[in-house]
């Protein structure tokens, strides 16, 4: 008996307090088993084997933490969510009327059972892809769906808000799962804080998992700033089919240890995938980022744009892999890896890899590790700006791609403040 099958009728009492369905109940307990056996994700150059991904406690977490008082939430879509517990959720009743579904995963499990069953950890992200996905599944405490259904338009972005409070012993496994039917359209934003300065070392594991059907196009943005006592397991995937589109903005501002896989399958024809990446580490901080794209379909697009920065003695690394199937002719798969180093003591990696596998593609790549220009600063200060105020802006300008791409302005101005503040550290 493996020490994870230990945890067998805790797992079984813990999905007796969500009142699960027996099918996920089984589901956990068939995750539990293959813990063990699984190997770890490969993320090249970045050592995680002793990093405390496995620290687990399956109980509920008690409702802690603050989130903004009801008159100050927006009036688009939002669940928000701190611990375990969902403390607020709106939908409008006209996408009500629609069949657009958005509510905390607990609650789709018992009342839209097909819907998840048939999805949820299926199609996008395997649950015995590895052991930490494995662990995600055995494990999971909430997170939300979200289903939209065929032609519907949604003007307004759709948010998703989750706290961890690191005051809580516990682990902080969110799941989330979003199904864009055909030629569906609309922007979803999604963010993870923390509260609370303990000094716990506790475990961080979030699946997120987007079904893009033929036609669908989808604007997903994410901010993560999670705190220096969690690491953490990020996993986001895109299942792309028939010309539809995902376009990714992510901004990593967490203060722990990060791995994170950031994944597209392209598995329709004219399938397309933009993924714009920014990330800043900090102190001593260690992040291995693996961004890949991969072409399984003919005439599909796959581009990758990446940029860091690293101060202090931190490390971050970026492994950008384009991988284009045999048989996905017409394909493009681009990259571009690039990062900034503000001090002699940090470690930055930018790694592209090619895999092709096809003739009559398009594919390639550009990778950068270096300081901020000079002939930039120079400029800058002949204007009158100070050192670290020209250096600060031109990160900011460095970063501005990603910057742009998120869909609500506060969460835009969130990110800024985030990227000014680790930047003054």
């Amino acid at each position: 008996m493996t020490k994870w099958m230990d945890y067998l009728d805790a797992v079984k009492t813990y999905s007796a307090s969500w009142e699960e369905p027996q099918w996920m109940t089984d589901f956990r307990l068939s995750a539990l088993e293959k813990i063990e056996e699984l190997p770890l994700p490969v993320i090249e150059k970045v050592k995680f084997a002793r990093w405390h991904l496995y620290n687990v406690k399956p109980e509920r977490q008690l409702e802690t933490g603050a989130v903004p008082g009801f008159d100050q939430m927006p009036d688009n879509p939002m669940v928000a969510q701190i611990g375990d517990d969902t403390v607020f959720e709106q939908i409008s009743p006209e996408l009500a009327e629609k069949g657009v579904i958005f509510t905390d995963l607990m609650t789709a499990v018992k009342e839209y059972p097909e819907l998840v069953k048939e999805y949820y950890m299926q199609k996008a992200v395997p649950m015995d892809e590895n052991s930490l996905t494995a662990l995600h599944a055995a494990f999971m405490n909430n997170g939300v769906f979200l289903y939209v259904p065929k032609n519907v338009v949604i003007e307004q972005a759709i948010e998703s808000l989750f706290i961890h409070n690191g005051n809580d012993n516990t682990h902080f496994f969110k799941h989330i799962l979003i199904v864009a039917e055909e030629n569906s359209e609309f922007s979803y934003l999604e963010r993870f804080d923390s509260q609370g300065a303990d000094a716990k070392k506790l475990s961080g594991n979030v699946v997120v998992e987007v079904i893009a059907k033929p036609g669908a196009r989808i604007k997903f943005s994410a901010i993560d700033t999670l705190g220096n006592n969690i690491a953490t397991y990020m996993n986001r995937r895109g299942y792309l089919m028939r010309d539809s589109m995902i376009d990714w903005a992510i901004g990593i501002m967490n203060d722990g240890n990060v791995i994170a896989d950031f994944d597209s399958d392209l598995v329709g024809d004219g399938a397309h995938s933009e993924v714009k990446i920014v990330a800043i580490s900090t102190g001593k901080q260690i992040q291995g980022i693996d961004t890949r794209v991969t072409n399984k379909a003919p005439h599909t697009i796959g581009h990758i744009l990446q940029h860091g920065v690293i101060l202090e003695k931190s490390t971050l690394t970026f492994n950008g892999i384009g991988h284009i199937l045999r048989g996905a002719k017409g394909a493009d798969a681009q990259q571009e890896s690039r990062v900034l180093m503000l001090s002699t003591k940090s470690r930055g990696d930018a790694n592209p890899i090619l895999l092709i596998e096809e003739n009559e593609v398009t594919a390639g790549h550009a990778a950068s590790v270096g300081r901020v220009d000079p002939e930039e600063l120079f400029y800058l200060m002949s204007r009158g700006l100070a050192k670290d105020e020209a250096e600060r802006l031109v990160i900011r300008g460095f970063l501005g791609p990603v910057l742009t791409a998120i869909p609500v302005k506060a969460a835009q101005d969130q990110l800024i403040d985030m990227i000014e503040g680790k930047l003054k550290k």
